[in-house]
């Protein structure tokens, strides 16, 4: 399924864009497999060399975390400002259908690199014991880029969570993301062998502090899963249009070296809430 058939129509996934991305996530055809160690892999697949445009995928087991838990984390906006250091902002703009809405997500960036933010076309599905959450890029003419970030485009980004009982499930993230400029290649390596796995570290901690946490904070409101409970307004899918890269100003930054005594928090989180 690729947006490039769409031309400028911003289309909601179907059934066939959701089983696409789970078939991906499953496959290992194409993948470098550039980090295995307990119980996390990440695999990269290098799209354009030049360009620093990849794909990277990591998948985790996850021992004592159900597949619902999971997929309630990765859906509560809310809870994401509390667990998540890289957000710099973070919210809902509207609301498509039942099961797809639009959303805002600022994120900080290792220096010395610009931050980044991106507008997503978000949309969900449980498929049997499964959840699919995957988003790609669109316009929103009252969300026009910032002067102080680089707008990054996701083609295409997402979470599979497969259950394997009450307690345990596996999330494979998947993410192909122009982060617009040409970044250095130290940011792509890091982002494999460092941040990936980081990001999925904290998913599971974020994951089993959320029982507690949901419990104190509106328990029985999860619009994810009661779509009566949205207060989102409901938008035209014509106020939309894709995002595509080559419309955005090109930053180089690709000359520019890792800061020294950086606490690294960059995200390879890209947008993919």
């Amino acid at each position: 399924w690729s947006l490039k058939m769409a031309g400028d129509a911003v289309l909601i996934p179907d059934d066939r864009a959701f089983s696409n991305f789970k078939n991906e996530c499953n496959s290992e055809d194409g993948w470098n497999l550039t980090y295995n160690k307990s119980g996390i892999s990440v695999w990269i697949q290098i799209l354009e060399e030049e360009k620093s445009l990849h794909k990277i995928k990591c998948r985790m087991l996850c021992k004592d975390v159900s597949a619902e838990t999971m997929y309630d984390v990765l859906h509560d906006i809310e809870y994401r400002r509390k667990w998540d250091a890289n957000v710099i902002e973070t919210f809902d703009i509207g609301k498509l259908t039942v099961n797809a809405d639009v959303g805002y997500y600022a994120w900080k960036c290792p220096k010395p690199l610009k931050n980044r933010d991106v507008i997503t076309l978000r949309s969900w599905l449980p498929m049997g014991k499964d959840y699919i959450i995957m988003n790609y890029s669109v316009k929103h003419a009252k969300y026009p880029p910032k002067k102080d970030m680089v707008r990054a485009v996701s083609i295409q980004t997402g979470y599979l969570i497969q259950s394997h009982g009450p307690s345990s499930c596996t999330l494979t993230y998947l993410a192909q993301v122009d982060p617009r400029g040409s970044l250095p290649k130290w940011v792509v390596n890091k982002s494999s062998q460092f941040l990936a796995p980081k990001a999925m570290k904290k998913i599971t901690k974020a994951c089993l502090k959320y029982p507690d946490w949901k419990h104190k904070h509106n328990p029985h409101y999860k619009p994810w899963l009661y779509p009566e409970q949205s207060r989102l307004p409901t938008i035209p899918l014509s106020e939309l249009s894709i995002q595509h890269a080559d419309s955005l100003e090109n930053i180089d930054e690709s000359g520019l070296s890792e800061a020294k005594d950086e606490r690294c928090e960059g995200s390879d989180d890209e947008g993919a809430n």
